[in-house]
């Protein structure tokens, strides 16, 4: 961690003497009035980014830092996707002690998605160690397509420069596998064995003097374990969440559609010759009903996503069919304009799974309040559909966020174990990601609804969702 700006990435460079003034000449008047009205809010300085560290909070070591166990809480991870391996890797870059569990036996025991598009967390990144992604495909272009093959809507780089040249990550979108970003956050660790494989959460209470105790499931035997602060960040269908809040509060909400999802190696596609499979385009057919959505995948493959609305049961039973029949499905509903259908028939059902679209209604503060020394993170906290591309980089934001907060609210001098670790850090911490994915889980949801209608065969330069607004105002 950069001692500089303690983490950050970013330093304020203070209050100048003609704001301080001003806040001092508006408070002695608040005083005056003995309360009456509104309270002025103290002015926070702008911030820089930190020279030392270039904006990441992290500077080179030689070593790995050794855990502060006597001043910061021992952080219970329980799931170990994206969301929870980076919460690993920011507590290990703070000297934050951590245990990182995984129900999984191993690394490859499941599928862990397919491709992510990193946007605000492509800078993110940085903060948690990784300056650059080996597997990762920058896309500098993106169409929007009838059935027919017309282009209703292109932007991006090559759209506004006009030129072939690729540019840094800095300024466009980053695609890649999600196994691919795991592992690189894994290595960030030292490997696998920074996990705990196997380890299955079945109950943890408060104990009766300070700290969780955690029960696990390991090889058909209980296996228990203490934290200070236990944080969930297993996913949609989290076992921690579903022990703190009933199913019945905030129940799995079904958005009308469901995905199906395939990657293609490019040298399946013999014959096949299309400017939309250079590797650095992004495009997506659809007549107002399905679409279909293209992105680089790795640099000699692409990943296709198709959704369209079907009732639940209908959905359910489709996705429990497997893959041959999600193929077949796909592709009977597709039969456009090339290269989608040679795409689509050339996709090995190996890399071919699909299932219905669910997010959750959002977490009212006054639920994580009464959670005491647990928190929740990524689609643990604030699922969401697919469609914006949101939750990776949703995840990621949470635990950068909050191994910041614990590293600030829980110094030497906080006193953190007098205060509770939740008045210490999780309030605030909460109270910031509830606000920043609030919007990103209602655009979503939104987006489950309009590019399954006409709205996405609107004529214009510009993502689909811009065009909505346009229409609502």
């Amino acid at each position: 961690m950069c001692l500089e700006c303690q983490g950050r990435g970013k330093k304020s460079r203070g209050l100048t003497k003609k704001v301080r003034l001003r806040y001092q000449m508006a408070f002695d008047q608040f005083e005056k009035m003995k309360g009456e009205g509104t309270a002025p809010v103290r002015p926070k300085g702008h911030l820089h980014s930190c020279l030392k560290c270039s904006g990441s909070g992290l500077i080179h070591s030689a070593s790995p830092p050794v855990a502060d166990k006597k001043n910061y809480p021992h952080v219970a991870i329980i799931g170990g996707g994206i969301g929870g391996v980076a919460l690993a890797v920011a507590c290990l870059h703070r000297g934050i002690p951590f245990t990182l569990y995984e129900r999984d036996n191993n690394f490859e025991a499941r599928s862990q998605g397919y491709g992510l598009t990193l946007q605000q967390a492509s800078k993110a990144i940085e903060g948690l160690g990784i300056f650059s992604l080996k597997e990762g495909v920058i896309s500098t272009r993106h169409l929007v397509h009838t059935t027919e093959g017309k282009v209703i809507g292109e932007w991006g780089v090559r759209k506004w420069i006009q030129s072939d040249k690729k540019t840094s990550s800095k300024r466009t979108n980053v695609h890649i596998a999600r196994q691919s970003l795991r592992l690189a956050l894994l290595e960030q660790l030292g490997g696998h064995d920074a996990v705990q494989w196997g380890h299955q959460l079945v109950d943890f209470a408060a104990c009766e003097n300070e700290g969780v105790d955690l029960s696990f499931q390991v090889d058909g035997k209980i296996k228990n374990a203490k934290a200070d602060l236990v944080v969930g960040a297993d996913g949609i269908r989290s076992s921690v969440r579903r022990l703190l809040i009933s199913e019945d509060i905030t129940p799995l909400r079904y958005l009308g559609c469901i995905v199906i999802l395939g990657i293609c190696p490019l040298n399946a596609l013999e014959g096949v010759n299309s400017s939309l499979l250079d590797s650095a385009t992004v495009f997506q057919t659809a007549n107002g009903n399905e679409r279909i959505y293209m992105m680089p995948y790795t640099s000699d493959s692409v990943m296709w996503q198709l959704s369209f609305p079907m009732p639940e049961e209908e959905a359910k039973a489709l996705s429990a069919q497997g893959p041959q029949a999600l193929k077949e499905e796909a592709c009977r509903r597709t039969q456009w304009h090339d290269p989608i259908p040679q795409i689509l028939a050339a996709t090995l059902k190996a890399q071919i799974s699909g299932y219905p679209v669910y997010d959750r209604e959002l977490l009212e503060s006054e639920l994580l309040e009464k959670m005491g020394q647990v928190t929740l993170i990524g689609d643990a906290a604030h699922p969401m559909s697919p469609f914006k591309g949101q939750g990776a980089n949703q995840a990621l934001l949470d635990a950068l966020t909050l191994a910041r907060g614990i590293s600030r609210g829980c110094r030497a001098a906080s006193q953190w174990r007098k205060a509770g670790v939740r008045e210490s850090v999780l309030t605030e911490f909460e109270s910031e990601m509830l606000e920043r994915s609030a919007t990103k889980v209602k655009d979503s949801a939104e987006a489950a609804q309009f590019l399954h209608s006409e709205i996405v065969l609107h004529e214009g330069d510009e993502p689909r969702g811009r065009c909505l607004k346009k229409k609502d105002a």
